[in-house]
């Protein structure tokens, strides 16, 4: 349906007169007047709700339209910036409470922060959002076409520029449905487009278009039908290999102090020494959390001898820092009996002012650290991306330690591994909304990849994951103990593995073109 021209200045008795729908004088004021910036928060709370723990996606949906319906009215590029800003603050300040959580673990000294951490990462993030927003308003036709468009390439930009972050995007409101599966295909930036499409088409349902509204509904139809029709049966796994995931439970306040160290060290190897769950073998692999080791690599024979001879005849992989030179790392080690270190990764992903301090000859002066980092400026990044072959039926595994599962670009690498691993500390996210956002998202890598992904977490949750990123088994949150599984095979290689993000990229530049460039005939 054809929508009216952006007139900047236009008087708000113009607008109403070019509103396709009847509105009230109360309701315009409040939806186009000073006031817009309420409902647009309101609109963006409702689409936290589709986030991991409440998981309502009908009700994120109907955010999603209410906000592409909210920018429809508005009559004013400065308007729809506004708009679009109190979307995404809106939006982030509730899906993200759980950045408030680290900042509690030194309440003493840093509680003070987290109010001010959540609103100016919230508003930093609405940003890209609202940018967005006002540069639809700019389009000489088709607005809500043009936000489509400039909404997904803002959200490619969140989850690329600046290191990236691309925690909670728009797409993973079908996390709890069939319709996630579709990431095999299209990545979760490219479900953000056809989910931003989708409300583009019921709001123009809601202002009486006929087309659109039976476009939308059909196409709502073939993203929950379709996803059910891709979800590969439940895989045969007779004689895979076994492995076991170990959760100490380490509350973050306790994890490093002297009394509660020895005690999480000895719960881990007393899991890794217990004998095998459900009547199943001894496990081939043992994997231990982020950081579960309290030494340095270098300094930790003596723990990994212990370690390993627990482990025996399986290898372990663990969570453990080491240095060279003057830097530190954030790693994860393959040791077996000896003990022998075979393979080490080292995380190149790391978590700006979380692992390391961006400028941090500027906040040294002001006496600000990085909350997570081992020594002055934090740690130092990894080379990048890494396989480890573990050998035999398992083959090569991904290595990914704590958010780098975020990042969809992150799981490329030169060959296909049979399997992703990822190990991390959720203490730090609390015992809310993060730890079950963290896991959803690793959920969605593993679609995206068709490949099995194991999971220790530190409080949990730690889980086996399928290739179509069903939870086979878990371990819940703040609950100390093991889970012994059998490996699942990978699936057959999926569309996204293969091409990542260009083809979303080429199509979107396509799309930029229709929406932004002007023709000679306006036939809105």
């Amino acid at each position: 349906m054809a929508e009216p021209e952006v007139r900047p200045g236009e008087g708000l008795a113009e607008a109403r007169r070019d509103m396709t729908s009847p509105v009230s004088d109360r309701a315009a004021r409040l939806l186009t007047g000073r006031f817009r910036l309420l409902p647009a928060l309101a609109c963006g709370g409702m689409m936290a709700l589709g986030q991991a723990p409440w998981n309502l996606w009908f009700v994120a949906l109907a955010g999603l339209v209410l906000s592409m319906a909210l920018f429809s009215l508005q009559r004013s590029s400065r308007a729809a910036l506004v708009i679009g800003m109190g979307v995404g603050t809106g939006y982030f300040g509730l899906a993200l409470n759980w950045l408030t959580e680290p900042f509690q673990v030194d309440a003493a000294v840093t509680a003070w922060m987290a109010p001010f951490a959540l609103f100016f990462m919230a508003a930093g993030l609405a940003l890209f959002w609202g940018v967005a927003f006002w540069g639809a308003a700019q389009a000489p036709r088709a607005r809500l076409f043009a936000l489509v468009v400039a909404w997904t390439l803002a959200e490619l930009a969140r989850g690329y520029l600046f290191t990236g972050f691309p925690w909670g995007l728009v797409g993973y409101l079908w996390e709890p449905t069939d319709a996630i599966q579709w990431v095999a295909w299209t990545g979760s930036f490219g479900l953000t487009l056809v989910t931003l499409g989708l409300a583009a088409l019921l709001a123009c349902a809601l202002r009486g278009a006929l087309k659109p509204a039976i476009a939308g509904v059909a196409l709502l139809g073939a993203l929950l039908w379709g996803g059910a029709q891709m979800v590969p049966p439940l895989q045969d796994l007779g004689g895979r290999p076994v492995v076991r995931l170990v959760q100490p439970n380490a509350a973050q306040t306790q994890k490093w102090d002297r009394a509660y160290v020895p005690i999480f060290f000895e719960r881990q190897v007393d899991f890794t020494a217990a004998p095998p769950q459900d009547g199943l073998p001894r496990p081939e692999l043992i994997v231990w959390p982020e950081t579960a080791v309290p030494r340095l690599l270098e300094n930790a024979g003596a723990e990994l001898r212990v370690i390993t001879d627990a482990a025996l005849p399986g290898r372990v992989v663990l969570g453990i820092q080491r240095s060279e030179g003057y830097d530190y790392y954030n790693s994860l080690a393959l040791v077996s009996q000896g003990p022998k270190v075979e393979a080490v990764y080292d995380k190149h992903h790391l978590v700006p002012f979380g692992e390391y301090m961006p400028f941090k000859e500027l906040f040294k002066h002001i006496n600000v650290s990085g909350i997570a980092a081992r020594a002055e400026g934090g740690y130092s990044a990894g080379p990048g991306a890494k396989l480890l072959d573990l050998g035999g039926q398992m083959g090569l595994a991904l290595p990914l330690i704590c958010y780098e599962a975020v990042f969809p670009q992150d799981l490329r690498a030169a060959a296909r591994p049979e399997l992703l691993l990822q190990i991390t500390n959720d203490a730090w996210f609390g015992n809310f909304s993060g730890p079950y956002q963290h896991l959803a998202q690793a959920r969605i890598r593993a679609i995206e990849q068709g490949l099995p992904l194991l999971r220790a977490a530190n409080t949990g949750v730690s889980a086996v994951i399928d290739g179509a990123g069903r939870v086979l088994k878990s371990l819940p949150l703040n609950e100390a103990g093991f889970i012994d599984a059998r490996l699942p095979p990978p699936l057959r290689v999926t569309l996204y593995s293969r091409t990542g993000d260009l083809p979303l990229l080429g199509l979107l530049a396509l799309l930029m073109l229709f929406a932004f460039v002007p023709r000679r005939r306006n036939f809105d």
